[in-house]
Parts: C-alpha cells; sequence; structure tokens
C-alpha cells in the first residue's frame, strides 16, 4: 500500500483528502467504508449522494482519463464499457447547453446515461438495448423492483456450485422478468472480463487469486442498484432497436444521441447481439438535426465511413481491460469543444 498527499479541492464532506493505493479488488470496499464514515461526520445531502457535487475530471487530450476519478455508477462489468469516456460526454454535453432529452441507443452498461441522470446534464434520459439479458436488467431496476434484485444479490451465497447451477437455469422459458435480470448480472460478475457472449467460460483465479468471487461485491452492487432506481424518473428504457428514436427524436436540436455501436472487431467475442451493419448507423444519423456523438473501434473501415458521409472525427486516449494503451474514434459533426481541451 503506499500514499500520497492530494492538492485539489476535497469532495468529501469530513475534511481534506489522500490519495491511497490500495489492490483493486478492495478499492470498492474501501470507498464504501470511506463514505460511511464521511456521512457519519456530517450527513449528506441526497445530491451528494447520487455526485452531482463531484468536482469535473480536468481533461488534457494527450492523457489518458484516469478511470478511478470517474463515479462507477452500473451494476455491470462491460466489455467495451465506456467509464473512461465519460470526462469527454460531460464536456460535450456542456457546450450544447443542456439537452431536453439525452439518448443512449446502445445502452450496455448506460454508465453515460447513468452520469446524465445523477450529475443532471440534462432533463430525462432515455437508453435502449436490444440483448434480452441486458434489457431485463434495465427493465427491473427501472420498474421498481430495485430492491427486490439488491436483496437477491446480498443474499446469494456465491460458491462455484451454486453458481454452476444458478446459471444452468438462465435460458429456462418461465424464468420471471427480474429473474432473468439477477442471473444476468450473475453471469456479467462471474466470466471472465464480464463477457456474457455464448463460450465465455467462468472466472478461475480472477484478481488476487480470489477467484470466482473476485468480481462480486454483493453490497457494492445491491448500492448501485438501489441508487438508480432512485433516480427511475428521470430515466425511460425501451426494449428494442435504439436507431428507431431518431424517428421521434432526430429532428429536435434539444435531443442529444450518444452511440456506443458494437466493436467491429471483437463484438462477436464479446456480444450476444453482435451483428450490425454499420453503414446503417451513418445513414440513419445523416441530415439529423439532433446533435450526436458516436465511438467506435479505431479501424480504417469505420474511418472511410466517416470520410464518406462528410463527418469529423478525432481520436481519443484510452487503455483497455488489460491496460494496453490505445485510441478510439469519436465521431459527430461539431468537435470545437473537443479541440478546445488543452494538449
Amino acid at each position: 500500500m503506499a500514499r500520497s498527499s492530494t492538492t485539489y479541492t476535497p469532495k468529501w464532506r469530513s475534511g481534506q483528502t489522500a490519495v491511497i493505493r490500495v489492490p483493486e479488488g478492495f478499492a470498492d470496499q474501501v470507498l464504501q467504508y470511506a463514505q460511511k464514515l464521511d456521512r457519519q461526520w456530517s450527513p449528506p445531502s441526497q445530491s451528494f449522494l447520487f455526485g452531482e457535487n463531484i468536482a469535473a475530471t480536468k481533461l488534457r487530450r494527450s492523457k489518458v482519463v484516469n478511470v478511478a476519478s470517474v463515479p462507477l455508477r452500473s451494476p455491470f462489468r462491460y466489455p467495451g464499457g465506456k467509464t473512461w469516456l465519460v470526462p469527454y460526454v460531460r464536456q460535450w454535453l456542456k457546450s450544447l447547453s443542456r439537452p431536453d432529452v439525452f439518448i443512449e441507443p446502445f445502452a450496455g452498461g448506460a454508465i453515460a446515461g447513468l452520469t446524465v441522470a445523477f450529475e443532471d446534464l440534462a432533463d430525462h434520459v432515455i437508453i435502449t438495448e436490444v440483448d434480452k439479458y441486458v434489457a431485463a436488467v434495465w427493465q427491473t431496476i427501472l420498474s421498481g423492483q430495485d430492491e427486490w434484485l439488491a436483496q437477491k444479490i446480498l443474499k446469494f451465497d456465491l460458491t462455484l456450485r451454486n453458481v454452476k447451477i444458478a446459471l444452468a437455469r438462465a435460458n429456462r422459458k418461465d424464468l420471471s422478468l427480474k429473474e432473468k435480470a439477477f442471473l444476468t448480472i450473475l453471469r456479467n460478475r462471474v466470466q471472465r472480463g464480464g463477457i456474457m457472449a455464448p463460450g465465455a467460460g467462468l472466472v478461475k483465479r480472477g484478481e488476487n487469486n480470489r477467484g470466482i468471487g473476485s468480481r462480486w461485491y454483493p453490497e457494492t452492487l445491491a448500492r448501485r442498484i438501489r441508487d438508480i432506481g432512485r433516480m427511475r424518473h428521470k430515466i425511460t428504457f425501451f426494449y428494442g432497436d435504439g436507431l428507431l428514436l431518431f424517428g421521434q427524436f432526430g429532428t429536435e436540436r434539444q435531443a442529444a444521441f450518444f452511440l456506443d455501436p458494437p466493436y467491429t472487431k471483437a463484438a462477436k467475442r464479446l456480444y450476444n447481439n453482435w451483428e450490425f451493419d454499420h453503414r446503417s448507423l451513418f445513414e440513419t444519423v445523416q441530415h439529423q438535426r439532433a446533435p450526436f456523438l458516436v465511438t467506435y473501434d479505431n479501424t480504417p473501415e469505420i474511418g472511410s465511413l466517416a470520410d464518406e458521409f462528410g463527418y469529423d472525427k478525432r481520436c481519443v486516449r484510452m487503455k483497455n481491460t488489460h491496460h494496453a494503451r490505445k485510441t478510439e474514434l469519436l465521431i459527430g459533426a461539431d468537435f470545437d469543444w473537443f479541440d478546445a481541451i488543452a494538449e
């Protein structure tokens, strides 16, 4: 364990802060305990609990965003998740002077939509998802069943035997929606890399040799689910093709679309619904009035499509789940907000 002092304005109610390095597997528990102590020092307001007072991350285009600086809202450990992009989404939305509605057609773990809802960056958030298992989670939480799901997670005795018995039931046709939601969260947390596509194996060694339970934090998951449930008045979920929402909101300048479609290279290995016509996305957003921001893996195919349809693009530095540095593409019609960020 290492420790260093900090000079930024503290966000904790109980005083000055310090940066302490701990194993990643313990990070959620340490933060949860620290927040508990902070609440005992001075009871927080609802806005503090929801993160609206969190200071914006200082962006520099030459540096990779430290995901530890971004509040983790989603119950999913999602392959291809965009936690690292959240500070850029904030910056983009600020340039739009607060949209009436923020729409995330490829929700997945929905970190962008959740951030917008929790930090009140738009009046309302709409998220959509075509994967029926992922959709079951959002439908359950946002329909008032968040406490049931939280309790189910807290009471589950996670052993290899119990995991195998539970997951063997996942494809039964008589499963209720909320049972399907629980099994989806379980699968997401015990399979390697959070991958839920067919053929993904269970975690073996895991972090710090903790095995199958190395990504199972029931208290943290329950807290995130309850927090999302408390925000359900600001979030609407649709199960299906999110691009259809352009027909309803695409002509509205006060709507904003954030699009994170399946990767072109690794999608088949990562997702259940991996097949996607990438050209159709560019054809859909063409001639729309609503501002949009698309994030893609940086490939010649996608770069060529952006050029063909006359859209601008920028490269953003990030780290993948294996800590390898790479770049991803941002595609849109206006990048003045991005170019204003210091190198």
